[in-house]
């Protein structure tokens, strides 16, 4: 008689322990009815693939499928995962975005919708292969049915306006702006700021592995997009001649990458068959947008396609080339090397046209051409900077400079001259406050920049004019893209 209670005691506690089975089951899977649920037909999930594997429309088949129970409602439905909670457009970050002072709000939606109408406006609109067939038939047609003479004045009108005047010597009217950068600061040393070729964008890179693109207007410059290199520290970017591609190498990699603005895409590059070196810094884009020319180890000097990233070939100098840069129209190539010879190439042959001794230079550190072709500046370490007329570096064996630039007491690391040769930007980073800027054709530099004792340029890296002047960038070493207005040029 004592036995039985116990033997009803282990029934009870196996009832028990499948109770609690099945509460788990039912936590865990939904229970027999939620399963069968989730293997009805149109439900996506293992059960799906099963039956449709197997079904042949049989009788017993189609009997089976209807004796499913109803779909089971959700136990609760949290209303925060339907209602979009709507962005605040009061933001600093996003006021430039507001239509008008009255827009407070904007939904998720409309928000990505108006950042991507500002990024299509500040890349100058939808590019031309990504219009459809209609709308570029519509628009070959309007354009064939306009008078040749008229599109001639509605296409240079804007080059009338910034060059309507010569630039006076003296004084130059620029004023400081806002930093380009101001939307995402740089905590890190910037290597790079360059202005688009055609669009109103401004770019910047640095040690902090980092690209930016600014939309410039001189008051917020908001940020359009910023893409992370991952243990890439950036030792100079650059766009691609067409603008729709950004060349980025790093300061201890071989490898480089190729960010595709238009599809969104980063792409790395890392062998390129036939380039022996063993890593990849100085670099610069021809300006039909042919090629990349690599600066190598040894005096070597590397072309590479740009279409196919494939290696073209080589040149060499003799000593180390140090700096580089094409002519205007890509066709030939100068190079300045640590023995302060000045090489000049042609691109096609990659042959020597002449080389001769800059004057008084023991060491070259940099090199740049001026966009009519007329000039070429070569820097030294001594800091002079010599002009030369590009005819009589072609012709003569021991061309004379046309001036001899001594404004700089320390090694000149970046020059760059404005699109209309107006302007000589010259700069060292070995100081602050090192950076000049020469009137052309008098060659004297302009007295009121930089403005005395006041340490804004900390130690410049580089340096960029706008496509039409009307703004000036340098990259500092404190992560800063300072920009400066040139009132007597047109905006952008």
């Amino acid at each position: 008689m004592a036995a039985r209670p116990r033997k009803r005691r282990v029934q009870s506690g196996e009832e028990e322990e499948e109770v609690v089975e099945r509460r788990l089951e039912e936590l865990l899977f939904g229970g027999e009815e939620a399963l069968l649920e989730r293997l009805q037909p149109g439900q996506k999930g293992v059960g799906r693939t099963l039956l449709d594997d197997d079904s042949s429309d049989s009788e017993v088949e189609n009997e089976a499928k209807s004796s499913f129970p109803p779909p089971k409602k959700a136990a609760w439905v949290d209303e925060e995962d339907e209602v979009e909670e709507p962005v605040d457009m009061t933001h600093r970050f996003r006021k430039n975005l507001q239509k008008s002072t009255t827009e407070k709000t904007l939904s998720v939606g409309q928000l990505q919708q108006r950042l991507k109408q500002q990024f299509q406006t500040a890349m100058g609109g939808v590019p031309s292969w990504a219009e459809n067939n209609d709308k570029k038939k519509r628009k070959d047609k309007k354009d064939s049915d306009d008078e040749s003479d008229d599109e001639d004045l509605l296409r240079k009108t804007g080059n009338f306006v910034s060059c309507s005047d010569a630039l006076p010597k003296g004084l130059l009217q620029i004023k400081s702006c806002k930093n380009a950068n101001h939307s995402r600061p740089s905590d890190a040393k910037l290597t790079t700021t360059q202005f688009h070729p055609a669009a109103q964008v401004i770019m910047t890179a640095g040690i902090d592995q980092s690209i930016s693109l600014f939309q410039v207007d001189g008051k917020t410059n908001p940020k359009i997009q910023s893409i992370h290199l991952e243990r890439f520290p950036v030792y100079k970017a650059r766009f691609s001649a067409d603008g729709e591609q950004v060349i980025a190498t790093g300061i201890h990699n071989k490898m480089f990458y190729m960010y595709d603005m238009m599809a969104g895409k980063i792409i790395p590059v890392h062998n390129v068959l036939g380039l022996e070196e063993r890593k990849v810094h100085k670099f610069e884009v021809s300006p039909d947008g042919l090629f990349l020319l690599l600066i190598g180890t040894s005096g070597y000097l590397h072309l590479l396609s740009m279409k196919t990233k494939e290696f073209v070939g080589s040149m060499k100098i003799n000593g180390q080339a140090i700096a580089a840069t094409f002519s205007s129209d890509g066709s030939m190539i100068y190079t300045t090397s640590d023995e302060g010879e000045v090489y000049i190439w042609d691109v096609k042959s990659r042959k020597c046209l002449t080389r001769f001794t800059d004057e008084g230079c023991l060491r070259g550190t940099c090199i740049a051409v001026s966009r009519n072709g007329q000039y070429v500046a070569c820097g030294s370490s001594s800091g002079i900077v010599n002009v030369y007329s590009r005819d009589t570096c072609l012709h003569q064996n021991n061309p004379k400079p046309v001036k001899a630039i001594r404004n700089l007491v320390t090694t000149a690391t970046s020059l760059a001259f404005n699109p209309t040769t107006e302007i000589l930007a010259i700069a060292s980073k070995a100081t602050d406050d090192a950076v000049k800027m020469i009137h052309i054709p008098s060659f004297t530099a302009f007295s009121n920049f930089p403005v005395v004792g006041r340490k804004i340029i900390c130690l410049a890296q580089e340096m960029d004019f706008s496509p039409r002047s009307g703004f000036f960038s340098i990259a500092t070493n404190r992560g800063r893209a300072l920009l400066y207005r040139v009132k007597h040029y047109a905006d952008f």
